[in-house]
């Protein structure tokens, strides 16, 4: 797989995707669309990763929506053909945890690819938002959804009717960020910390415990009990079970395998 407009690497159980397209400010095309979900499913299947990173190269912007001319050049019939709101579905539910690291402009697209991964954490100059209307149309990629879940509804209807771009100190307010710290160089150093705690747990406890939450995030609180239920089931029997409880009771660290 050649990946032009995203880079991948790799370190300690973590697995970083840059949107590497810094001159416009890492606007996302369909190429580089289709290129974050290959890498991201490049990242599910690799056993040494367990914990995905999101971020954008060149300091201004994490990405800062979609590319205006693909979007100008664009017609009825391709909008419908689109695969950017399945690609977010499909890193939602990754079964690995994914961090969005923003350092700059997170818009339209961008904003909704933030909000598809699991947490977000921020440079204190960047911006967060759903300016489509000033174009002319709507959020597609999940954001009309999505943003109501985080903010509320009241307030996620008055972000994307006026288009207006938030600081990151309204955002964390609000609960769309989980951090935020004052540069490039501590947003990856939080990040990364945020990723090695996580991959020191059990990686089948953590991907249930995504499934069940967003399970029910999208369900009637009953239902998502069920599956909390038949989720924890399915973690009992792990092998991930037994020596989480053994290194407990034996006072040392967890020596989990996934399986």
């Amino acid at each position: 797989m050649t990946l032009q407009n995203v880079l991948i690497t790799k370190e300690e159980g973590i697995g970083i995707i840059t949107i590497n397209r810094p001159e416009v400010r890492n606007a996302l095309d369909p190429q580089t669309w289709n290129e974050i979900r290959d890498a991201a499913r490049q990242m599910r299947d690799d056993d040494d990763v367990q914990v995905l990173v999101i971020t954008g190269a060149g300091g201004r912007a994490f990405a800062s929506g979609a590319d205006i001319r693909s979007l100008r050049e664009r017609g009825t019939l391709d909008v419908l053909k689109s695969e950017a709101n399945d690609i977010l579905n499909f890193i939602e539910n990754l079964t690995k945890p994914v961090i969005a690291a923003i350092d700059g402009y997170a818009l339209g697209g961008g904003c909704e690819l933030a909000m598809a991964c699991d947490m977000r954490v921020a440079t204190g100059k960047s911006k967060l938002g759903q300016p489509e209307v000033n174009l002319g149309i709507i959020p597609g990629a999940g954001g009309t959804q999505r943003l109501a879940r985080y903010v509320g509804l009241a307030k996620a209807k008055e972000l994307i009717f006026t288009g207006d771009i938030i600081s990151a100190e309204e955002a964390k307010d609000l609960g769309l960020l989980n951090h935020i710290v004052a540069d490039q160089e501590a947003l990856m150093a939080k990040t990364k910390e945020i990723a090695t705690k996580i991959a020191k747990k059990g990686p089948v406890a953590v991907s249930l415990a995504k499934a069940a939450i967003n399970m029910g995030m999208n369900t009637d609180i009953f239902s998502g009990l069920i599956f909390e239920k038949f989720a924890q089931t399915v973690a009992f029997g792990t092998e991930d079970r037994m020596e989480g409880t053994s290194a407990f009771l034996e006072k040392r660290a967890s020596n989990f395998k996934g399986k």
